[in-house]
């Protein structure tokens, strides 16, 4: 039996005010952030700089942490691998018969892109232009889609595990590893010199929020459809 449906109405609409209530602080942070950055507020753009320059002439003297870090962002913390744990976790509960569930998480998913990429777009910002070996491109970067991905990805793969009773063992595991991979999207992203501090504060402060708000959906929509099996 799903632990979600061990809960009771009561308890199905407590977690969802919750989660509700944590989507909405996210949010509301998210949106103070991203009116600093689209307003070039001058702190925010002179602390960037300082801690993106600083890495980045970290980076230019150790070429061996460099190619590390590309091989851990652009393979194991790609956003296409993150969405590939996301679709294999939506066919295996489409595939039990967890149909709405399987919906919702990959709706949550392609819609967390899209507006990352609406937002992208919309700000037009382009990081510091230096004479880059590591990657010579300009592009806005906020919100860091990477970022936004670790935290999406690895906060509905633990809310699943969470509704389908993952033991002690499994959910310290999985815990974990959802907050290394999380910390370690930010840490190759800003050593790379791709991503500013903001841009990936930006990614996590909007995952987290799109993460709380689709528990608290599907909590609510829970809370709906099954009454009958309230105790």
């Amino acid at each position: 039996m799903h632990h979600s449906q061990l809960l009771s109405r009561p308890d199905r609409i407590r977690t969802a005010r919750q989660a509700l209530r944590t989507g909405t602080v996210c949010a509301a942070l998210f949106l103070a952030l991203l009116a600093l950055v689209a307003a070039r507020w001058s702190p925010l753009m002179s602390l960037d700089r300082t801690v993106a320059d600083a890495l980045h002439r970290r980076a230019v003297t150790e070429p061996g942490l460099v190619h590390v870090n590309r091989v851990l962002t652009d393979w194991l913390w790609d956003p296409w691998t993150m969405r590939a744990l996301i679709a294999v976790a939506v066919v295996a509960l489409w595939w039990r018969g967890a149909r709405p569930l399987a919906g919702w998480v990959a709706a949550t998913s392609l819609f967390s892109s899209l507006l990352q990429q609406g937002i992208k777009a919309a700000v037009g910002r382009e990081r510091p232009q230096w004479p880059d070996p590591v990657d010579s491109a300009h592009y806005a970067a906020f919100p860091s889609g990477h970022a936004l991905t670790a935290v999406v990805s690895c906060g509905l793969l633990l809310w699943l595990l969470r509704r389908h009773g993952a033991g002690p063992g499994m959910w310290r595991a999985a815990l974990v590893a959802a907050w290394v991979s999380v910390l370690g999207v930010g840490v190759t992203r800003l050593y790379l010199g791709v991503h500013w501090p903001s841009d990936v504060l930006g990614g996590w402060l909007l995952g987290a929020a799109l993460v709380a708000f689709a528990v608290a959906g599907f909590k609510r929509y829970e809370s709906r459809e099954q009454p009958s099996r309230d105790v």
